[in-house]
């Protein structure tokens, strides 16, 4: 039997600013550092028949998609990959290196470990100063 995903399963993604990153412990000690900007999300819970879902059993994990478009399609291609566990992404982590200025869209998808994927969550807008 195949589950579907619930339709809003990531409803909660957001790019906060430092109060969030600075209660996460601070910023990433590898690569470039991108001061108060991560993306949080809320990981599924359910699958849309209401069957409980358990990340940490379910999931191989989460892609991120970053683009300056807000519609988000079966063509796009991930930018990083989160593991199940996983409910946060340091965005200066992202390769190639996103500008200063420019205004960006992330998206976050869910990946079960057969690699079925949930629908894209709301695209929420960021841009770096």
């Amino acid at each position: 039997m195949i589950r579907r995903w619930h339709t809003l399963i990531l409803a909660g993604v957001m790019v906060l600013g430092s109060l969030l990153s600075a209660c996460s412990g601070g910023e990433s000690s590898s690569g470039p550092s991108v001061p108060g900007k991560s993306v949080y999300w809320a990981a599924p819970q359910y699958f849309t028949d209401n069957t409980p879902l358990d990340p940490s059993r379910d999931l191989r994990g989460f892609e991120i998609y970053i683009k300056q478009d807000p519609s988000f399609g079966p063509v796009d291609i991930p930018v990083a990959t989160a593991s199940s566990l996983d409910t946060e992404y340091n965005l200066a982590n992202v390769s190639p290196d996103l500008s200063n200025g420019v205004n960006y869209y992330v998206s976050i998808r869910a990946v079960t470990l057969d690699g079925m994927k949930s629908d894209f969550s709301p695209a929420v807008a960021f841009s770096l100063p």
